[in-house]
């Protein structure tokens, strides 16, 4: 994916180009976005193509976006859930069994959300 880093001859140590810090900032906000190495592979071997390979970089970006959305969903439902759960313990810690019917059966009503996909 990255190109063998050049050497210096008398130390040994790293030469690293001026692209090279921000080639690798962006290999890993892709892989914080959840990329696959072959997909950041192909990302970084298509980018070296240009313009020729915009398109092809637009649906590999596209797709991950897509994925993130639904990643991001999940959460929001997730968080809602958790929330949820929390009053209805909150309500029997209390003794307010009427109190916990509510988030109870909103939780419940939650989980087919909670499936990826949906």
């Amino acid at each position: 994916m990255i190109a063998p880093v050049a050497r210096g001859e008398s130390s040994g140590h790293r030469i690293c180009t001026e692209a090279d810090p921000d080639l690798l900032t962006g290999i890993a906000c892709l892989a914080a976005a959840g990329m696959s190495v072959r997909d950041m592979r192909d990302y970084v071997e298509t980018g070296r193509l240009g313009p020729d390979a915009a398109e092809q970089q637009i649906s590999l970006l596209r797709e991950r976006a897509e994925r993130l959305a639904e990643e991001a969903r999940l959460v929001r439902m997730r968080r809602k859930y958790v929330g949820l759960k929390i009053g209805y313990w909150q309500a029997v810690a209390a003794g307010d069994a009427a109190g916990a019917e509510r988030p109870g059966g909103e939780a419940r009503a939650l989980l087919p959300e909670l499936e990826p996909g949906r």
